[in-house]
């Protein structure tokens, strides 16, 4: 049995709609990427943690997707370790965890 096209076409649309709605929508930061950003709010200039309350490394996934959605930006590069990515929060960075911007 075939479909009727009006539905295929509607159930186009609507996916995307949807699509487009989920584009359109702010991005929230996952709960490791809140944990990682929150802790440039209380250091001088946004810095960002290389190492997490425990002594581990943050992640390097959860560091290049804060850079990506614009929350972070890579800041100094390391000499010692070139791989370490040392970032810093950025004006987007600080507003997505509800606060402003040193001026």
């Amino acid at each position: 049995m075939r479909r009727e096209p009006q539905k295929e076409k509607c159930h186009e649309v609507d996916v995307r709609e949807a699509l487009a709605a989920r584009i359109a929508a702010p991005r929230r930061p996952s709960q490791a990427q809140r944990r990682y950003l929150e802790r440039g709010l209380t250091q001088t200039g946004g810095k960002l943690p290389l190492f997490d309350r425990n002594g581990r490394e943050v992640s390097r996934k959860t560091i290049e997707s804060c850079v990506a959605q614009g929350w972070a930006t890579p800041w100094v590069h390391n000499p010692i370790k070139p791989d370490w990515l040392v970032c810093r929060l950025t004006e987007a960075g600080y507003r997505v965890l509800g606060g402003e911007p040193p001026s």
